[in-house]
């Protein structure tokens, strides 16, 4: 079979899997629990930031777990702040316009109820394996959980499945292929050499299992978000005359029924249907809210209640995506790059067209700066990724055994990712993504009741708390 014909194959599934369906189901499911838990987690927002900032987070001093609070916050942000937000935030701009950053924005209040449940369902229900670490997830959740054994074992072996998949896929392939691309494009660094340093450059960290991926996330991820966000807000303030029009633009371009374009658009045209899919498809590839994956890692935190540590988790989407995202979005909006063409007369997406909207303020420095971003914000994903898919590797085969065999292969996939092209990556990326979010969004849905009363007790000891 030519790669053109694997292309168009999974180019079918691709849309159809993040079709409609998907869409109501990720976010009616985030709607849903948002109004079954009362809105408690819009309302208790500040204090989920106030406890990620606080020194408490990154002590072990509250309860049993593996690593910190902020350590485990820091590595399912490791996994989640990524290339969707330089690269799946420009490809969303382009092919759903700019309106597309709404419809981000909009799932993303809703994800912040998803990722909070599966947070806290995944740290009531986790174990500790036989060599003392914690072990949880959506599929420890379902088989313990449901009270149909046989639904909830399938269920949680779906899952696990899906996130062994995906973990090569959206937590590698496209990761590494991102990095070869920026560093080929910005320092003419060939794609092999890319692939052969982050292969081992990972080796190097993911052997020593979810203290090292830990130690190096809770530093790392904190550093490049802040000097990414810097950048961003300097390239937004060089072309602040054009922000209010771009702003403008991109809540006129939500909620257009019509095609439109012009303007911040350019020559792209789009309307609200493919703002809402591309917005709300790249906004979930890129803060996963929904999918279940950072739930495996918030598993492995210190805690005395599963709630406290949710609230900390449930954060990451916030960063990712009403921060980190918006911060690239409106860097396009206002730099007037959305609609361009190369030489060649093709649209310009992905990395290439924020790249481009940090040179208009930043000059060349801004396209290393943007190059940099992507190199580490895709590494550490690879990171946060590869403990997501060894606990789901653990739980299929019943055993932590196959783990070091797993780390070594995954580290050399880096290098496949590396040297294959972008658009089957990230195609076998989305579909193993929405995949892995059914039978988590099942689990979510059935828990409901259960999620509501937890939240109702935990709220009664905030109240303690705060006196």
């Amino acid at each position: 079979m030519d790669m053109n014909a694997l292309e168009e194959i999974l180019k079918v599934i691709d849309d159809f899997v993040w079709g409609p369906v998907m869409l109501v189901l990720l976010v009616g499911t985030g709607i849903f629990l948002t109004f079954r838990l009362k809105f408690r987690t819009w309302m208790n927002l500040p204090y989920a930031i106030k406890s990620t900032l606080s020194k408490e987070a990154r002590t072990k001093s509250r309860g049993t777990g593996e690593v910190t609070p902020f350590a485990a916050l820091t590595t399912a942000l490791a996994a989640t702040i990524g290339t969707g937000n330089i690269v799946g935030v420009a490809t969303a701009m382009v092919s759903g316009g700019p309106g597309a950053l709404v419809w981000m924005w909009i799932s993303a209040c809703f994800g912040l109820t998803s990722k909070f449940s599966e947070c806290m369902l995944a740290i009531k229900y986790r174990e500790v394996n036989e060599r003392g670490e914690m072990s949880g997830g959506p599929m420890y959740t379902m088989r313990k959980a449901f009270k149909n054994k046989t639904a909830g074992a399938v269920l949680g072996w779906l899952f696990a499945l899906f996130t062994v998949i995906a973990s090569f896929g959206i937590g590698n392939l496209t990761q590494a292929n991102s990095i070869s691309e920026a560093m080929n494009t910005t320092f003419q660094v060939p794609a092999w050499v890319t692939g052969a340093v982050v292969t081992v450059l990972a080796l190097c960290i993911i052997v020593g299992g979810i203290k090292s991926i830990s130690k190096v996330s809770s530093i790392v991820v904190p550093c490049m978000a802040v000097f990414y966000m810097i950048g961003g807000i300097i390239v937004i303030f060089g072309n602040i005359q054009n922000v209010p029009s771009g702003i403008a633009e991109i809540f006129k371009m939500a909620f257009s029924v019509k095609a439109v374009s012009g303007g911040v658009g350019g020559t792209i045209v789009a309307s609200m249907m493919s703002g809402m899919r591309f917005g709300i498809a790249r906004g979930v590839f890129s803060n996963e809210a929904g999918m279940g994956s950072a739930a495996i890692t918030a598993a492995s935190a210190t805690t005395d209640n599963p709630a406290r540590q949710a609230y900390i988790n449930m954060t990451g989407t916030f960063w990712d995506t009403i921060v980190v995202c918006t911060i690239t979005g409106l860097c396009i909006a206002s730099s007037g790059v959305l609609g361009i063409t190369d030489a060649q007369g093709n649209l310009i997406e992905g990395s290439a067209l924020t790249i481009e909207a940090f040179k208009t303020v930043l000059g060349s420095a801004g396209g290393w700066m943007v190059t940099v971003g992507i190199a580490l914000f895709a590494f550490s994903t690879i990171l946060g990724w590869e403990y997501h898919g060894e606990k789901a590797l653990e739980y299929l085969a019943g055993t932590h055994k196959y783990n070091m065999i797993y780390r070594i292969i995954f580290s050399a996939a880096a290098f496949i990712g590396a040297t294959t092209t972008l658009s089957i990556a990230w195609k076998f990326s989305d579909i193993a993504n929405a995949l892995m979010a059914v039978p988590n969004l099942i689990c979510l849905l059935a828990l409901s009741g259960e999620l509501a009363k937890d939240v109702e007790a935990f709220q009664e000891v905030l109240k303690r708390e705060r006196g």
